[in-house]
């Protein structure tokens, strides 16, 4: 048997309620009217005896329900004036009285019509949520579905449709994750065997300077490239959503992250600080120190002698948790920010060896503060370099485990 559509079921439901409404407002027309119809009299007749032998004489008169008795001679005036009394309470009636039951039975067709519209109507609603949560976390959600249940409707088919796109959606992402880790892992296995024979020739007795110095530029491309792969690793890693959460304070994660890059500062006179409040979010404490050792490393490499490089942690919005990393250095046009957290990404566009980083720190970044439902954004600092900010959620759905510090 063909199930009805959405459409035959709205038209149903609205038309029936319609009917229902119409059915109940002729009823309570109909009751109002009749209270004001006069209740039914009757004639009488009244045979009075003058005297014997003589003819007996009848007297006609109309008795109201009332008890009053009117002359038979009255009764056109009587009847014409009790019309018009009658034609006048019944339209008074139905005008007012009328019009209070019209409000009262359209009142609660409205309230009806608005829980039956809202009963149909949610399967579009969960329809919208879900879109909207995936939405806002992108590729991170993708693996949710709507998964809609019960009739063949027009919405199931929307739902039916939207889950078929989110999944081949998912699996195009999932497959290019796969794909990168798949392919760092295996270029790992080389750079490590290069290493290991770039390092045996500068270290035989027969090495020449040369041999040196070309084994030392050898090692520093290959540096680079393990970095990059690291970079690669990890981003791909950072695009799931963090499922395991753990209670962090981010002050605890600022101050190991400042003793670790100290020696870093000081070899490129950056001086290094530090303002840690208490700031408690949840997530992976790895992922969540590799953002801020980021930021840090991001602060110091691209920076200039003599400047510096702060890190501030506080409590977000909302009960969350903000880190915020001011540093010095070049001028950077408000308009270049956004593409610096785009991968391979780089201000002076220097792919060489003498790049300061593989294009992947703030893209990193980026990813861990949307896998744990935070954002990241920058803005250019008032006397050169950059203003970074990532803000985070507080600690939901705690769970017992290590704290970082």
């Amino acid at each position: 048997m063909r199930r009805l559509t959405l459409r035959m079921r709205l038209t149903l439901i609205y038309g029936g309620l319609f009917l229902v409404g119409g059915l109940v407002v002729l009823g309570v027309t109909h009751l109002l009217v009749e209270q004001q119809l006069p209740h039914a009299g009757g004639v009488m007749v009244n045979r009075q005896l003058v005297g014997p032998g003589t003819a007996a004489t009848d007297t006609v008169f109309f008795r109201t329900a009332d008890g009053t008795q009117i002359p038979a001679e009255d009764m056109p005036e009587y009847m014409a004036k009790e019309q018009s009394e009658v034609r006048d309470e019944a339209l008074t009636s139905q005008l007012t009285q009328g019009g209070i039951a019209l409000g009262l039975v359209g009142s609660a067709a409205i309230g009806l019509g608005w829980l039956v519209a809202g009963r149909v109507l949610a399967p579009l609603h969960r329809v919208t949520d879900t879109a909207r949560r995936i939405a806002r976390g992108a590729d991170l959600s993708l693996h949710e579905r709507i998964a809609l249940t019960g009739a063949d409707h027009e919405v199931k088919e929307l739902a039916d449709t939207f889950d078929t796109m989110v999944a081949r959606l998912d699996r195009s992402f999932e497959g290019q994750r796969r794909f990168v880790a798949n392919a760092s892992h295996e270029l790992r296995t080389p750079l490590t065997l290069n290493r290991a024979l770039v390092e045996v020739a500068m270290n035989r007795r027969t090495a020449s300077p040369d041999v040196i110095q070309l084994g030392e530029t050898l090692l520093e491309i290959n540096s680079r490239q393990e970095r990059l792969i690291t970079g690669l690793l990890l981003l791909a890693r950072s695009e799931h959503e963090v499922a395991d959460r753990h209670e962090i304070d981010l002050a605890d994660i600022a101050t190991h992250v400042v003793a670790q890059s100290l020696d870093e500062a000081r070899a490129a006179s950056v001086t290094l600080t530090e303002e840690a409040d208490p700031a408690l979010t949840g997530g992976d404490p790895v992922l969540l120190e590799r953002l801020a050792q980021n930021l840090v490393e991001n602060a110091i490499r691209h920076n200039h002698p003599g400047g510096f490089a702060r890190i501030t942690t506080r409590p977000g919005p909302d009960g969350g948790a903000r880190i915020e990393v001011t540093n010095t250095g070049p001028v950077i046009p408000a308009y270049e920010i956004p593409g610096l957290f785009e991968p391979f990404r780089r201000m002076d566009a220097d792919r060489l060896v003498t790049a300061k980083g593989a294009g992947l720190g703030l893209s990193i970044v980026r990813s861990v503060a949307r896998a744990h439902g935070g954002e990241a954004t920058a803005r250019p600092h008032a006397d050169g370099g950059l203003v970074v900010t990532v803000t985070l959620p507080g600690p939901s759905g705690r769970t017992t485990g290590p704290r970082l510090g």
